[in-house]
């Protein structure tokens, strides 16, 4: 069967998708940044959209709020806080929830001591320091090329410990200096950054007479500002550099090693909690105080091997296994030993710059016989991991050293060897300043889509997702999370009667196969300093979603579910319909925030200002995942307390093949006349009806007509007319686009490729002369004749004459 159809031009357009911000409130500052624990004290939190802020969601526990008022303008919140006897000292994470939404996180500090002040005005000249006792935290500010000086008293032999706290009130890019000097302006210790509290310093000294003391902050460069907020703790407090172990065994007691305080090193006894605990730390504590900020210590099922400090001989242990020492001398390497069959797998995991210690870590495996097995540097942080697989029964080592050969007292380390077991991490975006806020705001009888992350470690399969502690009104909606899909959104819908409320909500996921177990985490990262080229400086994770039902949203986004599939190479319009509030006519952008594996999604596309309606371009790459999968609209416009995000139900889009394939031959003609073009049908799936076809991509002034064909088509023939203007040359690019209709909705597909070639027309024949008459040849020219010739025949000539007169007449 053949058809003739004709081709006209279009394009597609593929806009980039716009990220629409939620109304939530901004929170820029907290002062104080921080207050002793056992206190009350009222809060100043500063931002934008404040003005009906309601509470603050603390992450941690061992803080009440007591109240909180907005202030009339929006711009702050005055809050009073109770701080409980027992409140673990070090950084607490806040958001503050309003009746439109969720803050930016914010940290704030817990501390041990009284608070004083700095005296802004009086503190800037060495000369005349600011009086101030030990075991106090003075609350400062280094302004740009300022110095800031405080005075203590010391006995001979009294330890004197100052650390500064000023990057990890997570504030702005801010490196704080810290000295303490004698009374002649000779520097006795001082620091700049200290590996066990990261950017920020920490000095200690024994005071080698009775005296004045002078304390010096300032930033390091002299380039601070108003936002360089510090709290400078000084006092007569211990603060080792180092413990071992830096781990132990969940509810056993354990001989924890302090290492590196001035005075010398001291051993403690503690007891472990009984279960498992990601946040727990230990305190430095004597008699003459506590240190600022906890260290961190890993709680861990399996027991605890010190490294023998033997460098001949290696410490032996059994996996699974917390291995612990410190690297104290240059050049120096520890070796631990253990016994491996053929095949048996480990993870091999170093801690000890994530816990504060100065070691680069570099980690190697081998055999005790002599030959190496692996090695890692660091592997994608800041710590060394290394999979270690047995390659024969025998006796291993694990070595383990500073990258640059460096060793102090300061460079403890703990590796962790483990069977390998399945892990699942669920983390939502990374919170930064070009992202803006990433918490779950619902506004009430509405709904909120969130994209969220699943990393599987050492398992595969589908995923099924859960919410634990949400707030009353607000349920969950999730697809399964496909075995080779990382990304994917889930929906959270508020009922209309729900609650103007708030929680710190915990989402996990599982296996949908039911014979695995694996464990779910939840960490969420927060960038709360960002360096140059926007890179993270100083960040905060937590283990908790921020979600809230808020006020309702002046409006509401559905899709018209579609009734056909989406085919491979092929384009729909996805419908999308607004409801409006009355007298709400404001322009609403709507985009998919996540798409299929294969499938692309246009942005920039509004339903305009008073209108309802609107449809997004998709389209499927050949190779798009074969697969129903759920998607979701993101609606976004200006509400009344500032810009709000809504989304769309969970839509079902079903990725199909194509229903039939083409086969194109090249064609060619002369400008001024017809190429015709054979397209070769192949039919994949039977469809009902006739499917229209039209030939794309023809160059200018080239046409031919679309047509139609039924499932019975084997061939289709393209009469295309080149007119005289056409371009010449080969053009590329040319392709069908089939519609067939099923349900009473278009399927559209893009088909085969091929080229067109134009010529010029060959120049035309010219017309034959009439014959002329023959024009007779010339004379053959005579040959020139030598002298020799010449006289010969002049000899000749005479003898003819001659001849002829002497005969008689007869």
């Amino acid at each position: 069967m053949r058809t003739f159809c004709s081709i006209s031009s279009a394009a597609l357009v593929l806009l980039v998708a716009s990220a629409a911000s939620a109304s939530s409130p901004v929170l820029s500052t907290i002062l104080p940044a921080g207050v002793q624990r056992g206190t009350e004290v009222e809060l100043t939190l500063a931002g934008d959209r404040l003005a009906d802020a309601q509470e603050l969601l603390w992450y941690q526990p061992g803080i009440e709020t007591l109240s909180v008022e907005p202030a009339e303008d929006g711009k702050s919140v005055k809050a009073a806080i109770r701080i409980a006897e027992d409140a673990r000292l070090g950084l607490y994470d806040l958001r503050i929830r309003s009746a439109t939404g969720v803050s930016h996180l914010r940290t704030f500090s817990v501390g041990a001591y009284p608070e004083i002040a700095e005296a802004a005005d009086a503190n800037s000249n060495f000369d005349e320091p600011q009086p101030i006792p030990l075991n106090v935290t003075v609350i400062g500010v280094a302004e740009n090329e300022d110095d800031d000086f405080y005075v203590i008293e010391a006995k001979k032999g009294d330890r004197i410990t100052a650390e500064v706290e000023g990057i990890r009130l997570g504030k702005t890019l801010f490196d704080p200096y810290v000295a303490i000097l004698n009374p002649q302006r000779f520097e006795l210790v001082r620091s700049d950054d200290a590996s066990l509290v990261r950017q920020d310093p920490l000095v200690q000294l024994i005071a080698p007479e009775d005296g004045k003391y002078i304390i010096q902050v300032r930033e390091s460069a002299y380039q601070g500002n108003g936002n360089c907020h510090y709290r400078l703790h000084v006092g007569h407090f211990p603060r080792p550099r180092a413990l071992v172990p830096a781990g132990g065994p969940i509810g056993e007691t354990v001989e924890v090693q302090w290492i590196g305080d001035i005075e010398g090193d001291r051993t403690q006894a503690v007891t472990l909690p009984d279960h498992a605990d990601p946040n727990f730390s230990l305190l430095a504590e004597d008699d003459r105080g506590v240190s600022p900020a906890p260290y961190a210590f890993r709680l861990s099922p399996f027991g605890n091997v010190i490294e023998s400090g033997s460098t001949s001989e290696p410490t032996s242990f059994a996996p699974p296994m917390g291995l612990n020492g410190v690297i104290r001398d240059d050049g120096e390497t520890d070796q631990f030993s253990f016994v491996a069959k053929n095949g048996q797998v480990l993870d091999i995991r170093v801690f000890a710059r994530s816990l504060g210690s100065p070691l680069d870590s570099v980690l190697v495996v081998s055999k005790k016989a002599g030959g190496n097995v692996g090695a890692n540097d660091d592997s994608g942080g800041p710590d060394s991991y290394y999979r270690f697989t047995a390659p024969e029964d025998g006796e291993y080592l694990i070595s383990i050293r500073d990258h640059l050969q460096k060793g102090s007292p300061d460079h403890f380390y703990r590796i962790e060897v483990t069977p390998v077991e399945p892990k699942l991490t669920i983390s939502p975006q990374n919170e930064n300043p070009q992202i803006g806020v990433v918490t779950a705001s619902v506004p009430r009888g509405n709904r909120l889509a969130m994209l969220v992350n699943a990393s599987r470690a050492d398992f595969g399969g589908d995923l099924a997702f859960s919410a634990e502690g949400l707030p009353e009104g607000i349920a969950l909606d999730a697809d399964t999370m496909a075995a080779g899909i990382a990304q994917m959104p889930v929906l959270l819908s508020a009922s209309a009667d729900a609650p103007v409320a708030g929680t710190l909500a915990t989402l996990t996921g599982a296996p949908t196969d039911a014979s695995l177990s694996v464990p779910s985490t939840l960490a969420h990262t927060v960038e709360l300093v960002q360096g140059r080229n926007n890179i993270p400086f100083w960040t905060r994770s937590v283990d908790r979603l921020a979600v809230s039902v808020s006020e309702e949203a002046p409006f509401s986004i559905e899709v018209v579910e579609p009734k056909v599939p989406l085919v491979r190479n092929g384009v729909m319009q996805l419908k999308v319909v607004a409801t409006r509030v009355e007298g709400f006519t404001a322009p609403i952008a709507v985009s998919l925030p996540w798409n299929p594996p294969g499938i692309g999604s246009a942005g920039g596309v509004s339903i305009p200002e008073g209108q309802n309606e609107a449809l997004i371009p998709l389209n499927a790459a050949d190779n798009a995942g074969l697969a129903t999968w759920k998607i979701v609209v993101d609606g976004s416009s200006t509400g009344p307390s500032g810009p709000v995000t809504v989304s769309s139900q969970l839509v079902p889009l079903t990725i199909a093949e194509k229903f039939l394939t083409f086969e194109f031959e090249r064609a060619a003609a002369e400008q001024g006349s017809e190429a015709p073009l054979l397209v070769k049908i192949n039919q994949l799936t039977p469809f009902e009806g006739e499917a229209t076809v039209t030939l794309v991509g023809l160059p200018n002034a080239a046409t031919v007509e679309p047509t139609t064909i039924t499932k019975d088509a084997e061939e289709i023939i393209f009469p295309i007319k080149i007119a005289p203007e056409t371009p010449e040359g080969t053009h590329k690019n040319l392709f069908c686009q089939v519609v067939i209709t099923q349900n009473g909705e278009p399927i559209h597909h893009n088909l085969g490729s091929t080229e067109l070639r134009v010529d010029k027309p060959l120049p035309k024949e010219q017309p034959k002369a009439e014959a002329a008459a023959p024009v007779p040849p010339k004379p053959e020219a005579k040959k020139p004749l030598s002298r020799l010739e010449q006289l010969r025949l002049e000899e000749q000539q005479r003898t003819e004459s001659t001849s002829g007169a002497g005969e008689p007449e007869n």
